[in-house]
C-alpha cells in the first residue's frame, strides 16, 4: 500500500449541498459530502453517507459509505455504501461491509465489473488472476461433477 502524508491537516471538501462538475486533481485527501460528477485524482478519497461520486476515480485509497459510480481505480477500497450499475472497480484490495437496515438483508450486484489483485498483464508467470478466490456460480458443486470431469491416467 502506498502511504501518503495525510497528517499535514490539509484536506479538500465537497460539502453537503454542493455539486462539483468537472475535473479535480488534489495532492491532499478529498472528502465528498455533496456530489462530485467528473474525474477525480487524489491520494485518498472518502465518500460519506451523504456523498456521491460519479466519473473516473483514481486514488491510492478509497472509502465509500455513499454512492459510487463510473470507473474506479485504487490500491485499497472499502465499500459500505451503494455502487451503481455499469461501474468498473479495479483494486489490489477490496473490502465490502454489508449491513442490515431493517429486518432483511439484500445484496445486489448490477451490471458491474470487479478486478481485485495484481494486474494479470503485469504478471509474466501466471495467467488471469482476476477471479482468484471469487466464486461466481453457487448453483453447482465441484463434488457433483467430479465423476464427469475425471480424466484417465
Amino acid at each position: 500500500m502506498t502511504h501518503h502524508n495525510i497528517d499535514s491537516g490539509k484536506q479538500t471538501f465537497v460539502e453537503e449541498g454542493t455539486e462539483f462538475k468537472g475535473t479535480m486533481t488534489s495532492s491532499c485527501p478529498v472528502a465528498v459530502r455533496g456530489t462530485l460528477n467528473g474525474d477525480i485524482k487524489a491520494p485518498m478519497l472518502t465518500i460519506t453517507e451523504t456523498g456521491t461520486v460519479i466519473g473516473n476515480v483514481e486514488a491510492a485509497s478509497i472509502r465509500s459509505e455513499g454512492v459510487l459510480a463510473g470507473k474506479v481505480d485504487a490500491e485499497d477500497i472499502f465499500l459500505s455504501g451503494k455502487v451503481r450499475d455499469n461501474t468498473v472497480i479495479r483494486a489490489k484490495s477490496l473490502e465490502v461491509k454489508i449491513s442490515q437496515e431493517k429486518s432483511k438483508l439484500e445484496v445486489t450486484f448490477g451490471e458491474c465489473m470487479l478486478e481485485v489483485g495484481e494486474d494479470p498483464a503485469k504478471d509474466a508467470k501466471g495467467g488471469d488472476q482476476r477471479n482468484a478466490g471469487v466464486k461466481t456460480d453457487s448453483s453447482s458443486s465441484a463434488d457433483e461433477d467430479e465423476d464427469d470431469d475425471e480424466m484417465a491416467a
